[in-house]
């Protein structure tokens, strides 16, 4: 992902009032974050902890989109619809997220689980342990990130589309 500013971030959304633009508290560690290895942007707000916000490059277009956890707890351990990680060291959490335009001012709303501190840049990364004899770890890992960029765009441009 390139390097974003506060004022792109700020500008990006497109589900969000005014107010919660106003009031976004950027990430604690955002002046020394690792752009090269972020396939998206989220973090959760500090002073609102069910919300987060993710920001994803759809189309050469910086997208930002502000997400709502969800208070359930799940009865088993799911899987982060972006990551696909089967040994996350992390909670995976339901977030919901207005859609854009007229279909969010209608309530409609898109779901996924996600990582609950949006660590899937990190989690895909990671060398997978060998599937078997000559399996290639890096090509695994590869299309691992590949994934998830693809499943991050899916997501943000499903609550980009206008229905």
């Amino acid at each position: 992902m390139r390097s974003i500013t506060e004022k792109q971030i700020r500008t990006s959304f497109v589900n969000s009032t005014l107010r919660e633009r106003k009031e976004l508290v950027l990430p604690e560690n955002f002046a020394e974050l690792d752009w090269e290895n972020l396939d998206y942007l989220g973090w959760r707000d500090r002073k609102y902890p069910n919300q987060g916000y993710v920001f994803a490059e759809i189309d050469e277009t910086l997208v930002g989109v502000v997400l709502r956890r969800s208070d359930g707890l799940t009865r088993s351990r799911p899987l982060c619809n972006w990551c696909e990680d089967v040994t996350l060291p992390n909670d995976v959490v339901f977030f919901s997220a207005r859609r854009a335009g007229k279909a969010g001012r209608n309530g409609n709303t898109l779901g996924t689980l996600a990582c609950a501190d949006f660590e899937c840049s990190a989690n895909v990364r990671v060398l997978p342990p060998p599937a078997y004899e000559g399996f290639d770890r890096e090509a695994a890992r590869i299309q691992r990130i590949e994934a998830l960029q693809l499943n991050v765009y899916a997501f943000v441009s499903a609550v980009v589309k206008d229905e």
